[in-house]
């Protein structure tokens, strides 16, 4: 049974970051870097329970969630595509921008708690039938929507990025944009939609928390630095969907099992002893864990994608003027 419930967390726990890495992922595949994913998934986890709250229906909140995060990337393609300004300037500000923004229209959400509709979660009791083994079955797929929704999303994100024609154009403008343009590949154009799509994808991922899938609480600052996570994810896929849903779900075990061992008789029975580092004064050891599994895999995506000679597009950062040769 613990197995089942340590992949039930790493199911739901993982969810909320596919969908941020999966946005910076189509945001970087087409050359504009992003480092904004804090600032989306944080305006999106607010205005999406705003919404649903005044409107009573968490899909309407949900949606609005993700549009509130596409208007913020609509402003770091202007200044990236349009303007052609720093990227990473862009993106750190434009974080700013969110975060002050959920700062803001979140400093009283949190008054709402239990008051809020939430996003359905989808259980199949028939499993109870079926001795232990149904039992953690049950546990194991009794998720909020948002997983399943998490879940089927990985294989569609995979086959169009490298099995569909416009997911051929994606890679190319974030390659190579000069051969892009010469066969009629409208660059700026594109790298704005997928700027947009990977903020509102990430928008979504806010939302996944706020009214999905940790929505017994709330505060302005709920993501609770996810999106670096995020960030990090990216690297360690090497642009590749799957990969970052391999490590986005690790981070999920991860988490749980900090949980774990601040609570070490919940931890494979209780057979764990009780170390000195789960001292109440030293439990902060734990917490550092997923932050520094978030600087080991960036290094070892990094040196992967160095020594492989793959995965970083070779114009990501870099913006494009017709005419003007790439540098």
């Amino acid at each position: 049974m613990q197995l089942f419930q340590l992949l039930a967390a790493a199911l739901s726990g993982g969810t909320v970051l596919l969908f941020g890495m999966l946005g910076g992922i189509f945001t970087e595949t087409s050359g504009v870097m992003n480092l904004a994913i804090e600032g989306y998934m944080l305006l999106g986890a607010t205005i999406s329970y705003s919404v649903s709250a005044s409107t009573g229906n968490p899909w309407i909140g949900l949606l609005m969630g993700a549009v509130s995060a596409a208007i913020l990337g609509i402003l770091h393609a202007i200044i990236c595509v349009t303007l052609k300004a720093d990227q990473v300037v862009s993106g750190l500000a434009t974080n700013f921008v969110g975060t002050g923004v959920s700062l803001v229209l979140g400093a009283n959400l949190a008054s709402l708690v239990g008051k809020v509709p939430l996003l359905p979660s989808i259980e199949f009791p028939g499993l109870l039938n079926y001795g232990w083994f149904g039992e953690g079955l049950y546990y194991l797929t009794k998720q909020n929507v948002m997983v399943y929704l998490g879940i089927l999303i990985i294989p569609i994100a995979q086959w169009y990025l490298k099995k569909t024609r416009p997911g051929m154009h994606l890679r190319a403008i974030g390659e190579n944009p000069e051969a892009a343009d010469a066969m009629g590949v409208n660059v700026n154009g594109l790298r704005y939609v997928y700027t947009i799509f990977g903020a509102a994808l990430a928008g979504i991922g806010g939302a996944a928390i706020s009214i999905g899938i940790y929505s017994g609480w709330f505060s302005e600052l709920t993501v609770n630095g996810r999106g670096w996570i995020c960030v990090g994810l990216v690297i360690f896929a090497q642009w590749d969907p799957v990969r970052g849903a391999l490590g986005a779900y690790f981070f999920g075990i991860l988490s749980r099992l900090v949980l774990d061992l601040k609570i070490p008789s919940t931890l494979f029975g209780g057979l764990v002893a009780n170390p000195f580092f789960l001292h109440p004064n030293y439990t902060f050891f734990l917490e550092m864990l997923p932050y520094i599994f978030t600087l080991v895999v960036m290094i070892i995506g990094a040196n992967s994608a160095r020594k492989k000679h793959i995965g970083t597009p070779s114009a990501l950062g870099r913006p494009y003027s017709r005419g003007e040769k790439g540098k």
